[in-house]
């Protein structure tokens, strides 16, 4: 049978993004329903206030709805997963930049007790041996730089704006970071 007759909960996420991009409604719904959780709790892991994560994720299902027919997919490298992730990312930076320019950061966002993170835990789960347990070595800030530029791939500005940090702390921590990779590694 071809995927059009299948149901959405059949599909995987890339064919689901290819439907949306056809203004299926279903697909839509099935996408939202399986990556909204994860995006959430992936959101409030870098930011404390839940108006801006829910800010974030809706301007992030909406660029979804209206943007998947550029997806490209497979075709360059791409997961659906990892693109929905980059525009929650983006959209999480300019949501920062927004508050940045008309208010002091939130109460909410103020140190919270450090409790790993979900994907801490899988990037635990899947990079083992060597580089897990220098991942693991490195100390929490150089490893929050490394997971923005590197995992998530922000650019330093981003990951400037979304950690609020100098541009400068963000690159040296980065090079600081590869360094003692590196020398785990050797």
């Amino acid at each position: 049978m071809r995927s059009l007759r299948r149901a959405p909960e059949e599909l995987d996420e890339e064919r689901l993004v290819k439907l949306v991009a056809k203004g299926d409604r279903r697909a839509f719904d099935e996408l939202y329903r399986r990556t909204a959780p994860w995006l959430a709790v992936r959101l409030r892991r870098r930011c404390a206030d839940e108006q801006i994560v829910a800010e974030v994720m809706q301007e992030t299902y909406l660029a979804v709805w209206r943007a998947a027919g550029a997806f490209a997919g497979s075709a360059v490298g791409g997961t659906a997963v990892g693109w929905l992730w980059t525009i929650a990312a983006r959209r999480l930076v300019d949501a920062f930049r927004r508050r940045a320019h008309h208010a002091e950061p939130p109460a909410a966002a103020a140190d919270r007790a450090v409790v790993p993170a979900a994907e801490e835990e899988a990037l635990a789960g899947t990079v083992g041996g060597d580089v897990g347990d220098a991942l693991r070595r490195l100390a929490p800030e150089l490893r929050e730089v490394l997971r923005a530029t590197v995992l998530d791939g922000l650019s330093v500005r981003e990951t400037a704006v979304l950690l609020r940090l100098p541009e400068g702390t963000v690159k040296t921590r980065a090079r600081r970071a590869r360094i003692a990779m590196r020398e785990a590694l050797a």
